[in-house]
């Protein structure tokens, strides 16, 4: 069966995101590529798991605790806050995936993309707009 989405070509106005479900399925070393992104101190802790190591997550506007991934959630809580996580000479897929680390994994096109990452939007979308995927990042 065909997806729907696979059958339209992306234009500046296509929204992406992260589908990390794809991700998980499609890249096994996805976990070792999330740890690259972080923090010197996290990377440290994390480098040696192989598995998802949950932990108790709390939300800091309703105090609700939910079990969740420690590695994308101290990603995402953490090391996404630190200054220079998102560098001008970082290549485009890791500075394009950090956006949407540093965004909730809110859908974005490749114009608002260009915005966050001082790159050309037509170059950002002929990059994540293609046949290939990189990590996980797919049109909404």
């Amino acid at each position: 069966m065909l997806n729907k989405s696979s059958l339209i070509k992306p234009d500046l106005n296509t929204k992406f995101r992260v589908d990390l479900d794809w991700w998980k399925s499609q890249d096994q070393n996805w976990r070792h590529a999330l740890v690259t992104f972080m923090c010197p101190t996290h990377q440290a802790l994390f480098a040696q798991s192989t598995d998802a190591q949950e932990m108790d997550l709390v939300n800091p506007e309703t105090g609700e605790v939910t079990r969740g991934d420690g590695l994308i959630q101290t990603l995402v809580d953490h090391c996404a806050k630190q200054e220079g996580f998102i560098t001008a000479n970082a290549p485009l897929v890791d500075s394009v995936f950090k956006v949407f680390i540093v965004n909730h994994n809110q859908p974005l096109n490749a114009i608002e993309l260009s915005e966050r990452i001082g790159r050309p939007a037509d170059t950002i979308l002929r990059t994540i707009g293609g046949s290939r995927v990189y990590k996980g990042i797919r049109p909404v």
